[in-house]
């Protein structure tokens, strides 16, 4: 870095002095993430200035409409300026500030004045003008030095993600949905090229793309290409993203088009609801999705989709619930890899916890992990420390997935436990307290890569992530009784109470609830001559007898009533006969209805046999209601038992405690 970046992002922060009384603290960063942009690309195009007005005078002496690439050699970047202006210009005449400065940005090349009007920078222009700010502004920047020989391209980067984050903070904003830390993008940038066949990286004129569907400012974009460079100075990789924030895309298109990278690849919009490259396929992704964010905003987007194309759209697999959309953001990328027989795709996304386990069997969360389990995605999931990220302290997980694993990996996935890989920061920012070193960087990836068990690293088979949810049943048992308790318990039940309801109006309705009174009225005399000590252990015994009992008065006895009767005047009671169904087997009983997760690998009977029937005996499974599940319990898999200490050593530090007490109440007494 040529520069601190923090110190010059103070120093032009220390610009909002100017806007304190005219502008809320909030509204600081739509005029200082603007300008700090105008004036970057202005400092890049300094030293082209007059051969690009030069050459744009020649080519309209000639006639020539189709300007724009000449124009661009002209500049030495993918971006030009035809305006007379520049920061120092617009000094020279501090009565028409605004209008020049509005003519020096419709002056830039198309990309670059999609960035400003990305920003909203002419309200802001119209705004500072009328505080009478505009001019002060302008000197300010102008003082600026941002000059590519002073300031490189990834301290430039350093500095537009410290002035978002203080932005964010500003306006009570979440500055990690907008960038991931640059160490945490290298590890990750590391995994993706971190792979048996690497050596391609290295060919001499190699072309590779990558891809990032949140890119935000574009963090991992600028880091993966840095790597790639200096794995191989003659490679080239192509990025592309997109983003729905506009001051993160305006920024990242800007850095893209300093970069020299095309910045039409930087697209606007949600990637789910509007996927602005539908079409493409890519070597490389990356992307750091906000946690647990719902996507309640375009649900009918995804759910049409889901629902009329299936396997052929993005979400076959499956949706999450509705709170939080990070595997929809794996399922989109993985729709985006080129097949096997183009070279296949790598792939490393950044998670909380939540994607490892949560949802059941057959949820959505366990569909989407089962098919990329499956279909042998999975590679490796590597768990990082907590507090290394901007807005949140929580522990967050790697997940590597690539259609194109070498041979050693097949049907395997290697979980990589690092939280204990990391250094304390000097100053946090934010919930950022730890960081990466590059020497944790290069353990990290050399563990990933030499693929051996080890303290830090397990190597699973892709079943060990399978389950079976058996459905575990056990016999209904009910005694009866016809008792004053039992038969007032009858007059709660639903189908009884509702035999004095009616949905009819006036005298119809008065009418046909005077006849329900009537007939439960009936209902309870015939229960009534029934009350009895007696204690029914046979379910077929007892409604034998109370259908019996309703015949000999003269009554019916309809099917829901005779339901509600049986539950007003029943108990469970372990020691009553098991209750039949129509078809003489044992009736289950919801309440005493139990679940076992059964590892994929092992037979269903077997554990059936080891695990639930020694305590059980009259237990049986369920197989119509048995579900297929996938769930990576990471922490289980490198638990470490710490044995509780001996009594007799806490006895001594009790004693020793007390003894302490005592003497400090001592000398506190006297």
């Amino acid at each position: 870095m040529s520069v601190n970046f923090r110190e010059m992002a103070n120093f032009i922060w220390s610009v909002a002095d100017l806007l304190r009384g005219d502008y809320k603290q909030s509204d600081y960063g739509k005029v200082i993430l603007p300008f700090t942009v105008l004036r970057r690309l202005d400092c890049v195009l300094a030293p082209t200035k007059e051969t690009v007005l030069k050459r744009l005078e020649e080519l309209r002496s000639k006639n020539i409409q189709q300007m724009g690439p000449v124009l661009q050699r002209a500049a030495g970047q993918k971006f030009y300026n035809i305006s007379r202006y520049d920061f120092a210009s617009l000094l020279a005449d501090p009565n028409n500030i605004a209008a020049n400065l509005t003519n020096y940005i419709q002056g830039f090349s198309d990309d670059a004045r999609d960035i400003m009007d990305y920003f909203s920078f002419s309200d802001q222009i119209r705004r500072l003008d009328e505080a009478n700010l505009l001019y002060q502004v302008v000197e300010k920047f102008a003082a600026i030095d941002l000059h590519p020989e002073r300031i490189d391209n990834m301290t430039m980067g350093y500095i537009f993600e410290e002035l978002i984050r203080r932005f964010s903070e500003q306006s009570n904003e979440t500055a990690g949905e907008h960038f991931t830390p640059r160490e945490v993008i290298k590890l990750m940038v590391y995994l993706l090229y971190n792979d048996d066949e690497s050596a391609d990286l290295r060919k001499k004129g190699i072309i590779r793309t990558l891809y990032d569907p949140a890119c935000g400012t574009g963090g991992m974009l600028s880091v993966a290409e840095e790597v790639l460079h200096a794995l191989n100075p003659d490679a080239q990789l192509k990025v592309f993203g997109q983003e729905l924030n506009p001051e993160s895309y305006a920024i990242c298109k800007a850095d893209m088009l300093l970069k020299g990278q095309d910045a039409s690849r930087i697209k606007f919009g949600n990637s789910f609801s509007n996927d602005q490259l539908k079409h493409e396929k890519f070597d490389y992704m990356l992307s750091n999705p906000p946690f647990g964010v719902e996507w309640k905003k375009v649900e009918k987007e995804i759910r049409e989709e889901y629902e009329n194309l299936g396997y052929s759209g993005r979400f076959g697999a499956g949706l999450p619930r509705i709170n939080d959309g990070s595997l929809l953001f794996l399922q989109h990328m993985i729709s985006k890899m080129k097949p096997v027989s183009e070279g296949g795709s790598r792939l490393a996304i950044v998670f909380n916890g939540s994607p490892l386990f949560t949802g059941g069997a057959e949820s959505g969360e366990s569909n989407i992990r089962r098919w990329i389990i499956e279909n042998d995605l999975l590679e490796a999931i590597v768990a990082l420390s907590d507090q290394l990220f901007y807005n949140t302290g929580i522990s967050t997980y790697i997940w590597v997935v690539t259609n194109r694993k070498s041979t050693r990996r097949k049907g395997k996935i290697q979980l990589i436990n690092t939280v204990s890989f990391f250094q304390k920061m000097r100053k946090s920012l934010g919930d950022k307290r730890n960081e990466l070193s590059d020497a944790h960087i290069d353990e990290i990836t050399r563990i990933h890569g030499d693929f051996k068990e080890g303290k830090y690293s397990k190597i699973f088979d892709n079943a060990d992530f399978g389950y079976r949810r058996i459905t575990v049943e056990r016999p209904l048992r009910l005694n009866f009784q016809v008792s004053d308790v039992h038969i007032e318990l009858l007059k709660e039940q639903f189908a009884f109470k509702n035999l004095a309801v009616s949905r009819k109006k006036g005298e119809l309705a008065k009418a046909e609830i005077e006849a329900g009174k009537k007939r439960q009225q009936e209902i309870l005399d015939v229960l009534l001559s029934m009350r009895s000590d007696k204690v029914y252990k046979n379910r077929d015994e007892f409604v034998k007898m109370l259908k019996q009992s309703f015949k000999s008065a003269g009554q019916t006895l309809e099917a829901p009533i005779q339901k509600a009767i049986l539950s007003a005047l029943s108990e469970r009671d372990e020691t009553a006969d098991v209750c039949l169904d129509t078809k003489g087997n044992p009736e289950p009983d919801p309440e005493l209805r139990d679940y076992e997760n059964v590892p994929l690998k092992e037979d269903i009977h077997d554990y059936f046999e080891r695990e639930v029937q020694p305590f059980v005996p009259d237990a049986w499974i369920d197989d119509d209601k048995t579900k297929i599940g996938y769930e990576i319990p990471f922490t289980r898999h490198f638990y470490e038992y710490t044995p509780i200490r001996p009594l007799e050593e806490i006895e001594r530090e009790i004693k020793f405690l007390e003894d302490e007490i005592a003497i400090l109440l001592k000398h506190t007494i006297v």
